[in-house]
């Protein structure tokens, strides 16, 4: 995919899928100082950006004519592609040199196509998965994985760096999706160990509200642990099990596709389609306590 040449800087900017890590995202935007422009399935999500400053869109068409570079957070590439290529959709606007990227999480397959469509149109596509969750995006520490051509790559740096700590570029379109995937194996696996660290430690009568912090600043330490230890403890959990479950499915096609052997990710894998099929749909990483107890760590029954 060849890369364009842009003569000005990004001062217009639209936002598409305002969730949970979308809203925060776009709010740093807006606090940034580009113009923001939004747009959201659910309009009434864009009020408190719309009361800050932003210009609310009818449609991902009308955002598109407001905007150089585009953001868009959502569920899955179903969703993605409506935004993008449906009804009212983002290339229905007829522009030409805008920059689609996309902080969803779906697979890199798809990119490519969605990126293919979209450069035989005259724009440009930069996959730029997130981590972090909502806490993350809220204090503009997120961590990108970024995929595409480097011109449009740094097209979209300083609006990325309104949000993230850090954007590393990682290869063609594609291989943000792919960094994100490993980056989940390794995030799932963590939290899936921690769960089953953690129960076990209760079965055997340690004052397992301590075991975290007793474990921070060891080698045991980790992200996972700061954030997902307090839910597995008081059983407040949130996110979603089958949006893990989705990035899951990703990581096990294309480790297929690469003939690489993943067996702890399938067996992680296969717990976590084990849960959803018991009807744990809440949970998100942290859904795997669900499997040794229904109440929070140090809940008493």
């Amino acid at each position: 995919m060849s890369s364009m040449q842009y003569d000005q800087p990004v001062r217009q900017v639209g936002y598409a899928g305002l969730g949970v890590i979308g809203l925060p995202m776009a709010r740093r935007i807006l606090d940034a100082g580009f113009e923001l422009h939004v747009w959201n399935r659910s309009a009434d999500k864009a009020a408190p950006l719309v009361a800050a400053g932003a210009k609310l869109a009818a449609s991902p068409a009308d955002l598109a004519r407001n905007a150089q570079v585009i953001c868009v957070c959502v569920t899955d590439d179903a969703a993605l592609e409506q935004i993008v290529f449906g009804d009212n959709a983002i290339t229905c606007a007829g522009r030409q040199g805008l920059v689609i990227a996309d902080h969803s999480t779906i697979h890199p397959a798809a990119t490519r196509q969605f990126a293919q469509r979209v450069v035989e149109a005259g724009n440009a596509w930069v996959d730029a998965p997130v981590t972090g969750g909502p806490s993350g995006a809220q204090q503009g520490t997120l961590t990108v994985f970024a995929g595409g051509e480097t011109s449009d790559v740094e097209r979209v740096r300083p609006v990325i760096m309104s949000f993230a700590k850090r954007m590393t570029h990682l290869g063609p379109v594609g291989s943000g999706q792919a960094a994100k995937a490993c980056n989940q194996m390794v995030s799932f696996g963590t939290a899936a160990v921690l769960a089953e660290a953690l129960n076990l430690a209760a079965k055997l009568g340690l004052d397992v509200a301590h075991l975290p912090e007793a474990m921070e600043g060891g080698l045991a330490d980790s992200a996972v642990l700061r954030r997902y230890a307090p839910m597995m403890l008081s059983g407040e959990l949130t996110g979603s099990a089958l949006t893990a479950l989705k990035d899951l499915e990703i990581i096990s096609d294309l480790a297929a596709e690469a003939a690489a052997p993943i067996p702890m990710t399938a067996l992680l894998t296969s717990l976590h389609r084990m849960l959803a099929g018991q009807g744990h749909h809440l949970g998100g990483m942290a859904g795997v306590l669900r499997l040794y107890r229904e109440q929070g760590l140090t809940t008493r029954p």
